[in-house]
């Protein structure tokens, strides 16, 4: 693929700092899905010897960084994002050679990672990101005086970043983990999936740009690039990392945990791990518009090849006629969708072992599935898959996530069964109920219980499409993520990365800016919210 005029060549290194280096060894290609073809550069293999390289250099900047103002931040994250804009086609066309997502879906993408950062420097510029409390001092308070206490958030320190494979934008080398981490003053080691290195490559280059650009030290930002196990258990055992984002599978992720707290001081990992996303079809809803319910559940399926952590795995639908003409409907609408290329061969081999599993259990039909084109290296067939409450009751593995373009309806037998169900389902990133003004009564129910399980709650509508926003949240309880009181998406991910500290007594001189009294930061002084 040629580079595009006035774009960084790419080279196959590793950004570690200002250097670029390249591993001696074999390296690796990124393969293009729809043909598989490899494609130009290799790229090295990093090693132990680059990880301390790179986190000795974040631990250098630390220091330097943590104490950047809040708009020096807000004004970096910018220049990144006109960095990252700056490249043009040669960023969309590697994207879309190296994943073979649609021009519109890698747009709509890159749209979302420069918001992202820009909205981090919305965040910094409002100050509510340091955390003030202040309860002042009562030296006459009786039977004992309370002391000045004033509190603020600072940085935990340098941050490891594993890039995702589904987003090669918005949750890789610039997305919402590094966005978030850099907003919080922590410098960030990316780890760049193997499946993009060439967009991660020329991402990377533009964060280094701003790094320049910025005077901030090298150490701000560095990217390894790599395909074993053992660089990503090197970067979170490394003891200069403070904090870790991870998006990926459940096993992937249970490992960083597991590596995390092997350390002699383990560290916190915020990893997006796996999610069914279940989707409660109501029968007054079904009864007023299951057809056209049937043919967007569909869309939001097998949209993007089904490759979206929010992608709707289960539905559930109490049994009867209306259930019967949905479940024809949606059949009727996978048969009509080709299938798309699945990210990676090991994505699509993943995809065809977890459907041939699920169409072999006794109990489930295959009820529609999409064609395949035969010039396609790792099609993701769409399939759609029927069984009862009684069987997915009893056959745990149903439960379980199939990533890619698949889904199953189950038919439930009533009410009390449908509560049964909804009392066992593990944590999810999404729950949704389709519902209308006679299901208010069981929507009620419904929602009061699954705000236990879910992070997010939808009413009529799916769940693939993420806003970003001050209110979204992206996460949930286990095996959703590894940590369900925090967002990996929206502006609260900046809590990640921040650790509350209180100044008791300390004089004014000696405080940070933010904590004198004459701060022009929100605070929440004395119970009262100071804005």
């Amino acid at each position: 693929m040629s580079t595009a005029p006035g774009a960084p060549a790419l080279t196959g290194s590793s950004l570690i700092g200002a250097a670029d280096v390249l591993p001696a060894g074999v390296g690796f290609h990124a393969v293009d899905p729809v043909s598989g073809t490899e494609l130009e550069p290799v790229y090295g293999e990093a090693g132990p010897a680059e990880v301390e390289r790179a986190t000795v250099l974040a631990a250098a900047a630390f220091p330097v960084y943590r104490r950047t103002t809040g708009d020096q931040r807000a004004a970096f994250l910018e220049s990144v994002a006109a960095h990252v804009e700056a490249l043009g086609s040669a960023l969309t066309e590697r994207v879309t050679a190296e994943t073979g997502l649609p021009a519109a879906r890698v747009a709509g993408e890159l749209a979302r990672t420069v918001g992202q950062l820009r909205l981090f420097a919305t965040v910094l510029r409002d100050g509510g990101w340091h955390g003030v409390r202040v309860d002042t001092p009562l030296p006459d308070r009786s039977p004992l005086p309370r002391p000045d206490l004033r509190q603020r958030s600072v940085p935990v320190g340098p941050v490891a970043v594993f890039g995702a494979s589904n987003f090669p934008l918005a949750f890789s080398v610039a997305g919402g983990d590094t966005a978030s981490a850099l907003a919080a003053g922590c410098p960030v080691v990316v780890k760049g999936h193997p499946a993009h290195p060439g967009t991660s490559e020329l991402v990377g280059r533009a964060i280094r740009a701003a790094v320049v650009d910025h005077g901030l030290p090298e150490g701000t930002f560095s990217l390894l690039h790599g395909t074993t196990h053992e660089l990503g258990t090197a970067l979170v055992a490394d003891p200069r990392i403070q904090a870790v984002g991870f998006t990926g599978s459940r096993g992937g992720g249970l490992a960083l945990v597991a590596a995390a707290q092997r350390r002699p001081a383990p560290i916190p990992v915020y990893a997006e791990m796996s999610s069914v996303n279940p989707v409660f079809l109501l029968p007054g809803a079904l009864a007023a518009r299951g057809p056209a319910t049937a043919a967007t559940y569909a869309t939001s399926v097998t949209g993007s090849a089904g490759q979206l952590c929010t992608q709707p795995g289960l539905v559930f639908a109490l049994d009867g006629p209306d259930t019967d003409a949905f479940v024809t409907a949606a059949s009727a609408a996978v048969a009509e969708v080709t299938a798309g290329p699945m990210l990676t061969s090991g994505i699509a081999g993943a995809l065809d072992r977890g459907a041939d599993a699920m169409a072999a259990t006794a109990g489930v039909d295959t009820v529609g599935q999409g064609t395949v084109d035969p010039e396609l290296a790792f099609p993701g067939l769409p399939r759609l898959f029927v069984t009862d409450g009684d069987t997915f009751l009893t056959t745990p593995a149903l439960a379980g996530e199939v990533f890619g373009p698949t889904s199953l309806v189950v038919r439930v037998r009533d009410v009390d069964q449908l509560r049964q169900i909804v009392g066992g389902l593990e944590g999810q990133l999404t729950a949704t109920v389709h519902l209308a003004e006679s299901d208010h009564d069981l929507a009620a129910e419904l929602i009061g219980e699954l705000e236990l399980v879910a992070g997010r709650i939808l009413v009529n509508g799916w769940p693939t499409g993420v806003e970003v926003g001050h209110a979204m949240v992206h996460g949930g309880p286990f095996p959703a993520t590894s940590a369900p009181a925090t967002t990996s998406v929206g502006t609260r991910a900046i809590e990640r990365f921040l650790r509350p500290v209180v100044y008791q007594d300390v004089p004014e001189d000696l405080l940070p800016p933010e904590l004198h009294r004459a701060a022009d930061v929100p605070a929440l002084v004395d119970g009262v919210r100071r804005s």
